[in-house]
């Protein structure tokens, strides 16, 4: 099961910008933190006047983004890696769970194309229907770490030695040495 790696969150939280005072959005949504609104369900409802902590935003944040990740993982159904995932996750935080999922970005890369994945991140640069430059750069920063190769394996099981496997089997089979 994949989840959204540090470079997901570091992108989400680029793009969303930190504000620990309520604010209505360009939407006339109560906002704060992240980006986290009372329809992330996360347990907050912002308010004229609320202040949070960094560290309260930090874990409305995880907890909006997991939730988030959890949504749109039943809708990917071909092999996906951290990166690529994170990129979606970061688009459907933005767009919402329900337009990715319908999203050509999600139906390309299900087909093995992610080339074509890939562009179609970039078509989610509107906002009523006008081209906005933030919402530019936010799918440039998606796209890039969409394409971005996976370099390092964060943790590698151990592999058992011989002498574990025999004693497990001993265990199992009551075989001796």
């Amino acid at each position: 099961m994949q989840n959204v790696n540090k470079s997901g969150f570091d992108l989400i939280k680029e793009f969303e910008g930190l504000r620990l005072t309520a604010y209505k959005c360009s939407a006339d949504v109560w906002t704060i933190g992240y980006g986290t609104t009372a329809r992330a369900g996360v347990g907050i409802v912002p308010e004229a006047g609320m202040t949070i902590t960094k560290a309260e935003a930090d874990y409305y944040l995880e907890k909006g983004v997991n939730k988030f990740a959890d949504k749109i993982r039943s809708g990917i159904i071909a092999p996906i890696n951290s990166n690529e995932f994170s990129a979606f996750v970061s688009l459907a935080y933005n767009i919402g769970p329900s337009a990715f999922l319908r999203s050509s970005a999600l139906r390309n890369f299900n087909a093995g194309n992610k080339a074509k994945a890939s562009a179609s991140i970039l078509l989610w640069n509107k906002a009523g229907g006008k081209v906005l430059r933030g919402l530019q750069r936010r799918r440039l920063a998606e796209q890039a770490l969409f394409q971005k190769e996976i370099t390092s394996v964060l943790h590698k099981p151990a592999q058992p030695s011989r002498n574990a496997i025999f004693d497990f089997l001993s265990m199992l089979f009551g075989a001796k040495k």
